[in-house]
């Protein structure tokens, strides 16, 4: 995990372990749906894998900007339910909050291979979800507990 606490005079102090890597390589062999790779105070490093035609689902983040380059693949970007974009092999993406967006791997044989970044960060640290099922029943779980 790259967030480490450390207490002081019994003060929180942010202490960090970099990330180092050589990220297209984390990403194109990364088969799983999310992975956090990194997660500091202000930003988080995630290598994503889209199965032919998965999607990551209509979602909005209003207060977290993402950047997404793909690596591998191509990519069907929905902003707001109307503006399409297609992307692939070294094209990046930036998701400003508040936008409504989806991520569809426009591919029907084809992984789609990515990596984004979240500022501020959006997982909880180590967080490894290897199927969008997953995923999606974490989140679940999330929002339950959050209305709780």
């Amino acid at each position: 995990m790259a967030i480490h606490w450390t207490y002081t005079n019994d003060k929180e102090i942010w202490t960090m372990k970099p990330y180092v890597g050589f990220i297209e390589q984390a990403t194109i062999t990364n088969s799983y749906f999310r992975q956090v790779l990194f997660t500091g105070k202000h930003s988080q490093l995630v290598v994503m894998c889209l199965k032919p035609t998965e999607e990551i689902g209509n979602e909005v983040h209003k207060n977290v900007d993402q950047f997404f380059r793909i690596e591998e693949g191509t990519a069907k970007f929905v902003f707001d339910g109307k503006e399409e974009h297609t992307v692939g092999d070294g094209d990046a993406v930036v998701v400003p909050a508040g936008t409504y967006h989806n991520v569809i791997n426009a591919s029907s044989v084809i992984p789609l291979k990515l990596y984004t970044i979240y500022s501020p960060p959006n997982h909880p640290d180590g967080t490894v979800h290897k199927t969008k099922a997953e995923a999606d029943a974490a989140e679940a779980a999330e929002h339950h507990c959050d209305s709780l």
